[in-house]
C-alpha cells in the first residue's frame, strides 16, 4: 500500500491582497520633553558685546557702587591721583556704573538725558531735566540738577542758570554751582580736538608723510598747532623739503606753529649735513628753520654759512622771534604744563586716531575733556575701542574733567570701564 505524505487540501487558503506602497505621512513634532517640576531651565549665555558701537539705543545704567581703594598712580608732572581726589577732583559716579535695564529707573531717566544731548536734542533734554528735577528729591534729585546746570553752561544761557540757583539751593541744601567764564560753548574750535595736535613719529618717506598732509591743513586754515617731534627719527628729502617750507610760511604769517621734543631730532640732521655735500638741499632747508626756531643765533649763523658755501647761495639771516612763535616748547608746554592731553569743543564722529601716540608718550596718560561741549555717540564708541586694548594690556588712563553730561554718556557705553573719570567737585 502507498501512502501519500502530502494530504490535498480539500479548501484552498484565501489570498491575501497584494501589498501596496502607503502616500507618506507629513512628519510630525517630536513631543515635548516632559518637565521636572523642580528643574529650572538652564539659561543661555548672553554673547559678548563687540567692540564696534553704532547709535543704537543702549541699556539704563545701574546705580554707583563704591570702588576698592586703588594704589596711588603717579603721573607725568610728578602729582597723585589722590591729590587728584581730595583738592579739587573727585571719582565719578559713573565710574560704579554697569549696564542693566531693569534694575534702576533713575539711571533710565539719566540716560533719556545724555542720549538725547549726545543727539543735538537739547530742548528736549532740558525740558526732561527740568521734569526730573521737581520729581526727584534729595541726593537723586541733585544727580539731575548737576545735569541741568551743566546743559544751560553748554549752551551759554547764563540767565537761566543763575535764575536757578536760588530754587537749587532750597531744593538739595547746598550752594549752587557757580558760571564758568571759560565756557565750552565760546571756543570757536568746535568739532575739534583742539589745540590741534600734530604727531611726527619713526622715518618719514613721501609715501607715509600723512602727518605732513594733515599740518598742511591747518597752516592753510590758520588754525595754530603743536607738533611733537619726540619720536621723529628721521625723514627723506622730499618730506624735508615740504616740512621746511610749511614752518618758514607758518613763521612768516606769524601762525602759532609750536614745536616740542625736537631736540634729539636737530642733532640727528645735523650731524647727517656735511658742508660741502650738496645733495640734501632740503634737508639743510628745514635744519635751519629748525635752528631759527629751537636753536642760538650763532649756531644758526655758523650752519647758514656753510648752507651758503654749499650751495654757492647767500646765507639766510636770523631773525628775532616774533610773538607767535613759541621758543623751544617742551612736552610739557605742549600739554598745557601738567602732561594731560587736553581736547575742547563739539567732538562728532572723531576716530581719536592721536591718542595711540598721546597713550604710549606717558607712563599715565591724562585725557582732559574739560573743554569738551558735547561728544555724540560715533565718538564715544570710538574712544571705547581706543582704549580698550591699554586697559587690557594693564594700562592706567585717567579722563579728566568731562562735564556731568558727557561722563554719563560715557557710563552709557561702559567707557568707565576702560579709563577712570574724574569730575570736578561740585
Amino acid at each position: 500500500m502507498v501512502f501519500s505524505f502530502f494530504k490535498k487540501q480539500d479548501k484552498k487558503m484565501p489570498e491575501r491582497p497584494a501589498a501596496r506602497p502607503r502616500a507618506p505621512e507629513p512628519p510630525s513634532e517630536p513631543p515635548a520633553p516632559a518637565v521636572v517640576a523642580d528643574e529650572q531651565p538652564k539659561a543661555r549665555p548672553e554673547p559678548l558685546p563687540d567692540l564696534e558701537f553704532t547709535p543704537a539705543k543702549a541699556g539704563a545704567v545701574a546705580p554707583a557702587q563704591s570702588l576698592p581703594k586703588q594704589a596711588p598712580l603717579t603721573t607725568d608732572s610728578g602729582f597723585t591721583i589722590d591729590d587728584f581726589d581730595s583738592d579739587d577732583f573727585t571719582e565719578s559716579s559713573v565710574m560704579g556704573v554697569d549696564v542693566n535695564h531693569d534694575d534702576d529707573p533713575l539711571q533710565a531717566c539719566v540716560e533719556q538725558v545724555v542720549v538725547l544731548y549726545a543727539n543735538g536734542q537739547d530742548g528736549a533734554a532740558r525740558s526732561l531735566l527740568e521734569t526730573f528735577v521737581r520729581s526727584y528729591h534729595g541726593t537723586e534729585g541733585r544727580r539731575f540738577w548737576l545735569l541741568l546746570f551743566d546743559l544751560l553752561q553748554a549752551t551759554g544761557e547764563r540767565a537761566a542758570f543763575e535764575r536757578l540757583g536760588a530754587e537749587y539751593a532750597e531744593a538739595c541744601e547746598m550752594s549752587p554751582p557757580t558760571w564758568s567764564q571759560a565756557s565750552p560753548v565760546a571756543n570757536p574750535a568746535a568739532g575739534s580736538a583742539g589745540p590741534q595736535k600734530i604727531f611726527l613719529q619713526g622715518v618719514l618717506t613721501s609715501e607715509g608723510a600723512l602727518p605732513i598732509t594733515q599740518l598742511a591743513k591747518l597752516i592753510e586754515k590758520k588754525e595754530p598747532v603743536t607738533v611733537e617731534c619726540t619720536k621723529l627719527v628721521g625723514c627723506d628729502d622730499e618730506v624735508a623739503g615740504q616740512l621746511a617750507d610749511l614752518l618758514t610760511k607758518a613763521r612768516k604769517t606769524r601762525l602759532s606753529v609750536a614745536l616740542g621734543g625736537t631736540d634729539v631730532f636737530i642733532d640727528r640732521l645735523n650731524s647727517r649735513l656735511v658742508a660741502g655735500d650738496a645733495a640734501h638741499e632740503p634737508s639743510w632747508r628745514l635744519l635751519l628753520e629748525l635752528l631759527q626756531r629751537h636753536g642760538t643765533q650763532d649756531s644758526f649763523e655758523e650752519r647758514a654759512v656753510d648752507y651758503a658755501v654749499t650751495f654757492e647761495l647767500s646765507p639766510p639771516s636770523w631773525e628775532p622771534r616774533a610773538n607767535g612763535v613759541a621758543p623751544a616748547a617742551s612736552a610739557s608746554t605742549v600739554r598745557q604744563g601738567d602732561g594731560a592731553y587736553y581736547l575742547s569743543g563739539e567732538l562728532k564722529g572723531c576716530r581719536f586716531e592721536e591718542l595711540s601716540a598721546v597713550i604710549e608718550a606717558s607712563e599715565h596718560p591724562v585725557l582732559d575733556f574739560s573743554g569738551v561741549r558735547r561728544l555724540d555717540f560715533v565718538s564715544v564708541g570710538q574712544l571705547v575701542n581706543r582704549l580698550a586694548p591699554y586697559k587690557a594690556a594693564g594700562r592706567d588712563i585717567i579722563i579728566r574733567s568731562p562735564n556731568h553730561l558727557v561722563a554719563e554718556l560715557m557710563a552709557v557705553v561702559g567707557l568707565n570701564k576702560q579709563a577712570r573719570i574724574l569730575v570736578p567737585k561740585s
